[in-house]
């Protein structure tokens, strides 16, 4: 038997009963889809803050726990702790040094939530992100410091529909007024609301309190050196952006885990019925295998029609679940753009060849048992059977 016999048998195999193949390639679709999109989010997360991380934001950021404790944005640093980064500014090659309050603006529609972002009015925004610039109205200014305002990023001001003038809530006491709209720049930046430092304070009652410290160095490329004498010597946590990344790959890879193991049920179930459809075409087929067996095939011809059977039953499961899946992917993405200007999820090469392989050893795993069953089949009894 050539090799075109069979893939020619295995094809005319799997068309016999087209509605039964269709359903279980349908199914294997599905779980594969499932798991692209799953994974996608994880391989897009990392694209965002890989490309975005290295242009914007402190080069160190000195908080009291830090990420090695799980980093919380409540302000519980006290602000003199600045003041003392200042006076080893000159030592260390410190550029600038900018108290933060952090705290999440949060609601039970996500496209409602945004980042208060509170710094000092003098220097401004530009002393943490020197390439925000203003598309409406007006940066912070040094006479904005103890005023109820605010300037909002271009997407934070797009979903919760602020324009200059429009009044903000922050709490039931406090709310401020917007006197700036920026220019889309960042997928991060444009989801922040940037207040002045005692403002946002007051609004959480947190005085002569801050989230972290960020600092800005003359040589970027000392920020390791830096952090360690910054921890050493003010007995804090100081992260550089590596340090971010590397922290930030970790949590993504227990997601990564997280979300595989749950796809791999949906993929298990797949190959089941792959597993299904193979024997039960094994089993209506015993005469047909018998009849291979008495004109010269051999055992391992037959095994391996069941094999190739298999495999095609989970290639075109896999290749459908790859474009399934890149839709799925395009519509999170369409999702996140909306929500916060970025691309959440995206089909890596890594993650295209993962989710084919696995087709392939689930079809080659779903099609062992029937295989070895055609294979040891008895000639006469095969022949005898209606």
């Amino acid at each position: 038997m050539k090799l075109t016999d069979l893939w020619r048998l295995a094809w005319r195999g799997l068309t016999r009963r087209k509605v039964r193949t269709l359903l279980t390639a349908l199914g294997i679709t599905v779980a594969v889809a499932s798991m692209v999109v799953f994974l996608s989010l994880g391989e897009g997360i990392r694209k965002v803050f890989s490309a975005e991380l290295g242009s914007i934001g402190p080069d160190i950021q000195v908080s009291l726990n830090g990420l090695s404790q799980g980093f919380s944005p409540q302000p519980n640093l006290p602000q003199s702790v600045a003041s003392d980064i200042q006076r080893l500014a000159p030592e260390l090659g410190i550029a600038s040094v900018t108290p933060v309050v952090m705290t999440v603006r949060g609601g039970f529609d996500p496209s409602r939530s945004a980042v208060l972002y509170g710094l000092p009015a003098q220097p401004g925004i530009h002393a943490v992100f020197p390439k925000v610039s203003a598309a409406q109205g007006r940066l912070l200014s040094a006479s904005d410091e103890n005023s109820n305002v605010a300037v909002v990023g271009a997407k934070a001001a797009q979903n919760l529909g602020l324009k200059i003038g429009s009044q903000l809530n922050l709490n039931r006491r406090s709310s401020v007024r917007v006197v700036g709209v920026l220019q889309p720049e960042s997928g991060l930046v444009d989801s922040f609301l940037f207040l002045p430092l005692s403002t946002l304070q007051a609004a959480e009652g947190a005085q002569n309190r801050v989230s972290l410290v960020a600092v800005k160095l003359q040589d970027p490329a000392r920020a390791r050196e830096v952090a360690g004498a910054l921890s050493s010597r003010l007995k804090l946590e100081a992260q550089t952006q590596s340090d971010f990344l590397n922290f930030l790959e970790r949590a993504l890879r227990i997601g990564d885990a997280v979300r595989f193991g749950i796809s791999m049920i949906a993929v298990i179930v797949g190959g089941l019925a792959v597993a299904n459809t193979v024997m039960m075409g094994v089993f209506e087929r015993t005469r047909e295998f018998g009849t291979l067996r008495a004109i010269g095939a051999r055992p391992g011809f037959v095994q391996a029609l069941v094999l190739t059977e298999s495999l095609l039953l989970s290639l075109a499961g896999g290749v459908g679940g790859l474009l399934l899946g890149l839709a799925g992917i395009g519509v999170v993405n369409f999702y996140t753009q909306q929500l916060a200007g970025v691309e959440a999820a995206a089909l890596t090469p890594r993650l295209t060849l993962l989710a084919l392989t696995i087709s392939l050893l689930l079809g080659l795993l779903s099609g062992l048992l029937p295989a070895r069953s055609a294979s040891r089949l008895n000639i006469t009894d095969a022949l005898g059977r209606l």
